[in-house]
């Protein structure tokens, strides 16, 4: 089996495959029209995110069987086309569940404790005690929308912290546990003092946060999107914030990622949001630890050399 792999990887990933005696072509620096003129030699394709994989690309696939995807969402892979075409298609969300997992409490422990605006305050000599007294989260009631890989990891490390967790997947039945509540959308709505996302970008997931789910909660609450930044609706946060209903927000992504191209709505929203104090910003990383840089790669393999035993 030959393989390329398209895109930037951690080098623990060529032990593991010399491991299972296949083939690779590492070509980082390929770009979409590189992959497509030298796809038709391969049998397996390893990206990341850097390209679209798409059916004018996957035409040129004629030996292809698989793509494996180097991190969690599959919304850059026309799936309908991989399934289509006989083409196996994996993706890595056990890899970097932790990591995501980690991150998210970390940011709500930043957003309800100010700990970006005291540290900022400090440096200045400011000693403001009563400016930065904080919330806690012991005893609030957290949803998750979406209860799999990294949905699940955040409700077991918010347990420690003697939240209630209520958990939403509208493709699961009976995945509540001992860390999470089975419960409807409409009772997160109904309940949560945080909402944090944990689901795929999809049609059906695109804007979904938007001013009239907002409005369905039934209190002012804290959200938090470690997934995708096109789910949530920017300029109906900024709203919910303005008004009262959203009290903070912690957002790992944005719905364009590209700051130097913003256009006018979205640069009025995101000058909104990197000046409140209210809200805690990273760059897309809430999976980026140098521990799941490899797990990544980890949980790839072990999958191909799952499938491939079942299709020799």
């Amino acid at each position: 089996m030959k393989i390329l792999i398209a895109d930037e990887m951690h080098p623990s990933l060529f032990a593991m495959l010399d491991a299972q005696g296949w083939s690779y072509d590492y070509r980082p620096g390929f770009r979409r029209n590189d992959i497509i003129g030298h796809l038709a030699e391969y049998e397996g394709l390893i990206i990341r995110s850097k390209t679209r994989i798409d059916e004018e690309l996957l035409t040129q696939a004629t030996r292809l069987r698989f793509i494996a995807r180097a991190g969690a969402g599959l919304d850059l892979i026309d799936d309908e086309a991989t399934e289509r075409l006989g083409i196996a298609l994996f993706h890595a969300g056990r890899g970097n569940r932790d990591a995501v997992a980690e991150h998210t409490v970390g940011m709500l422990l930043m957003l309800f404790n100010n700990l970006n605006k005291a540290d900022r305050e400090v440096r200045q000599a400011i000693w403001d005690r009563e400016g930065n007294r904080g919330v806690e989260l012991m005893g609030k009631t957290v949803g998750l929308v979406g209860y799999g890989n990294n949905g699940s990891a955040t409700a077991q490390r918010l347990s420690g912290f003697g939240c209630r967790v209520l958990a939403h997947d509208k493709y699961r039945d009976r995945y509540g546990d001992q860390y999470a509540q089975e419960a409807s959308l409409e009772e997160i709505q109904r309940e949560a003092d945080v909402l944090s996302l944990h689901i795929p970008l999809t049609d059906l997931t695109r804007g979904m946060v938007n001013e009239a789910f907002i409005e369905a909660f039934r209190k002012p609450f804290y959200l938090i999107n470690v997934s995708r930044g096109e789910i949530v609706n920017h300029r109906a946060v900024v709203e919910g914030m303005k008004q009262g209903k959203v009290l903070g927000a912690c957002l790992d992504v944005l719905e364009n990622e590209k700051l130097s191209q913003l256009n006018n709505p979205q640069q009025e929203c995101f000058d909104y949001l990197r000046s409140s104090p209210r809200v805690v910003l990273t760059p897309h990383i809430a999976g980026w630890t140098h521990e799941s840089y490899i797990r990544i790669n980890e949980v790839l393999v072990e999958q191909l050399a799952e499938w491939t035993k079942g299709n020799e």
